[in-house]
């Protein structure tokens, strides 16, 4: 990136933080974003030496691909969509370029995993990836806890795991009720759909960790 650029990736930095002062989500907060971004940059400085990569494009999506999640509670639809049209207004008052608004636009909308959207570039494999990695790890259990124990006050009826079957061998997985079957649902599954050779090498890590964590998780029950 030149200098012009870098000065705009840091105003957006700025703003974007701004945006999430008031956003009480532990889950999908300003530091998720930051993780994601630094993730994000971090594949994308080592795909570029195997292949050519827009990093601005890249920084600029990760910062705002959860923008949607600062919007105003009264504004429905889904968080993805919203973050493509705040981000929208974020490139027009930074006057970029028609082409690089809508990479950056793609790469935002397919970082959902709701969406279903395929990303077509690597700038949008990059920062489908940095999401996904967030969601595993260590950071991945903090952030599995987290969002469980939300649902449980929210909706009451969510408990850690199935009473007779807690790592979803026998029956239907419902991460909606059973917090443990998350990471047969969806979690142990993320490493399956890394787009980047850096992601997969990220991933794998992660997930041996979490893999070693449900096993620890099996031991401790064991004694009971």
């Amino acid at each position: 990136m030149d200098l012009a650029e870098q000065a705009i990736v840091e105003a957006v930095y700025a703003e974007v933080k701004e945006h999430f002062t008031q956003v009480h989500d532990l889950a999908h907060g300003w530091d998720h974003i930051e993780r994601v971004y630094k993730l994000a940059r971090y594949i994308g400085e080592r795909e570029v030496r195997r292949e050519p990569c827009d990093l601005f494009v890249v920084e600029m999506a990760a910062l705002m691909h959860d923008l949607g999640r600062a919007a105003p509670h009264d504004i429905g639809g889904h968080h993805a969509d919203l973050s493509v049209s705040m981000a929208r207004d974020v490139m027009q008052r930074q006057a970029l370029a028609e082409e690089r608004q809508q990479a950056i636009e793609h790469a935002i909308i397919a970082h959902s995993f709701s969406r279903k959207v395929e990303p077509q570039t690597l700038e949008a494999k990059i920062v489908r990836d940095a999401d996904r990695l967030d969601g595993l790890g260590a950071i991945g259990v903090m952030r599995w806890a987290v969002t469980g124990a939300v649902r449980h006050g929210r909706e009451g009826e969510t408990v850690a795991y199935h009473p007779t079957d807690p790592f979803g061998q026998r029956h239907e997985l419902d991460d909606k009720r059973y917090m443990l079957d998350h990471f047969y649902k969806k979690l142990l599954q993320l490493m399956e759909t890394m787009q980047t050779e850096t992601g997969r090498a990220l991933a794998w890590r992660r997930t041996q960790f979490m893999e070693q964590y449900l096993d620890e998780f099996r031991k401790e029950l064991e004694l009971f």
